[in-house]
């Protein structure tokens, strides 16, 4: 096992666009870390992602959003998104917007970015439409149309400064 120096920007912590977290390369499979770093997330005013855990706090790599929709299921008052994070919360249809590649994204927790996983996409699918080229999003009598820009992958750490608090002592990868 090699040494490796963690810091708060080089903690080794990466959210792959799956919504799985790795650290050093291995996949993070233990569940009560998995649900801690979920629940930990918070955006920096610079727009970079760490978690925290009480006092103590790490940058993390969002290779493309903080959460990731699993599923999308009837709601009270439409249609609710269950999200990486446990939560759960009602869609704004406002917010969803596809990408290049065919990826639906919408808002969640304010105005963070998520992408919807594959199964959430197929729980879409029946009130989706197409006109002219255009995708909606219907439910009930009422229509949005769906965006063409889901915005951008949040800074890495690297991408801002440092905290005076950086350098740390090494310490072993898990």
């Amino acid at each position: 096992m090699t040494e490796r120096l963690h810091t708060r920007v080089r903690s080794g912590i990466r959210l792959d666009e799956q919504g799985r977290f790795w650290h050093d390369g291995e996949p993070v499979k233990h569940p009560a870390i998995v649900r801690a770093w979920s629940r930990g997330l918070e955006r920096a005013e610079d727009g970079r992602y760490l978690i925290r855990f009480g006092s103590d706090w790490a940058f993390v790599t969002v290779v493309d959003t903080p959460y990731v929709i699993r599923r999308i299921v009837e709601g009270e008052e439409g249609l609710d998104l269950l999200v990486s994070d446990d939560s759960r919360e009602t869609l704004d249809p406002r917010s969803l917007a596809r990408s290049p590649e065919q990826v639906v994204y919408c808002r969640v927790k304010g105005d963070h970015r998520a992408r919807l996983s594959r199964q959430a996409q197929l729980d879409l699918m029946p009130f989706l439409r197409e006109e002219d080229g255009r995708f909606f999003f219907t439910f009930g009598d009422r229509s949005w149309p769906i965006g063409d820009n889901p915005g951008h992958p949040p800074p890495r750490p690297e991408d801002g400064p440092a905290p005076p608090d950086d350098e740390g002592p090494p310490r072993r990868s898990a």
